[in-house]
């Protein structure tokens, strides 16, 4: 069975002060995704950021950014709707107006380290009902197992169709701890045809991606979720995680997807 590769590049917590490489400017980013695809990602997780390095939601700048993605490489690109805890969820929520292929949905509002993660439940049935009628695809980003309930009640009120797609994140604080028990809980609970990945925050990323990658998820990879490839040591840039977790793939057999294969996988949609 083959893995699909995404990478993450950027995210909404980290600065070029936590990490130099850190791309968030449009070209920057773009450059980022290219070299991740040239590795093996078929996948691109972007978040935006304004011309002061802060999370936005501004259209014209996710306009831009998967613009000159598009113009580098063919990757599939899953927008987060997710941002930044500053920016309000209505505009969030405005970045599926520009059909990329997959957005991130987000089913509940939590505690995130020391601020608030708001979903409010009638904004994610409505972003949930709009992401369907432009045909893109949600990524599920699940924190805890109640997250869990919250998208099968989706599912079960018809606002999510097809084959169910989750990023299963842990080591957020507010969320679920990064251990092997937690993601086993998760995994073993998606419903049986789910597509899934697991996001682990911080020290915990190599052994968890690797153990997701065993029990038969994808993975992400990138400085969205570690900085470090080893304790005391910055990765350079994104490339050593993407091709770090390819090799974690073949070494157990798994084949990396390609842009086709991905496709297929993650886009269905019927079970």
């Amino acid at each position: 069975m083959s893995a699909v590769i995404t990478v993450a590049p950027t995210g909404p917590i980290a600065t070029k002060a936590d990490h130099p490489a850190l791309p968030t400017q449009p070209e920057e980013i773009a450059e980022a995704v290219e070299r991740a695809y040239e590795d093996g990602a078929s996948v691109a997780h972007i978040h935006l950021r304004d011309d002061q390095d802060r999370p936005t939601a501004d259209l014209s700048v996710a306009r831009r950014t998967m613009e000159l993605i598009r113009e580098r490489c063919p990757i599939l690109i899953q927008l987060s709707t997710g941002v930044g805890l500053s920016v309000p969820f209505e505009e969030r929520a405005g970045l599926v107006e520009l059909r990329p292929e997959m957005a991130t949905l987000n089913p509940c509002s939590m505690s995130f380290g020391a601020g608030e993660f708001r979903n409010p439940p009638a904004g994610v049935e409505r972003l949930a009902g709009r992401m369907q009628e432009l045909g893109v695809k949600p990524e599920l980003e699940i924190y805890d197992t109640g997250h869990l309930d919250a998208c099968l009640r989706l599912r079960d009120k018809g606002l999510l169709t097809g084959r169910l797609q989750f990023s299963i994140v842990l080591g957020v604080r507010g969320g679920m701890a990064a251990t092997p028990a937690n993601l086993a809980l998760l995994a073993q609970r998606l419903p049986e045809d789910a597509i899934w990945q697991v996001i682990a925050i911080g020290r915990h990323n190599l052994s968890l991606t690797g153990i997701g990658l065993a029990l038969g998820g994808n993975a992400r990879a990138g400085l969205e979720d570690t900085l470090h490839l080893r304790k005391g040591e910055l990765a350079p840039d994104n490339r050593p995680l993407v091709q770090r977790a390819v090799r974690l793939a073949q070494a157990l057999d798994r084949p990396v997807a390609g842009i086709g294969r991905a496709r297929e996988a993650l886009l269905a949609t019927q079970p």
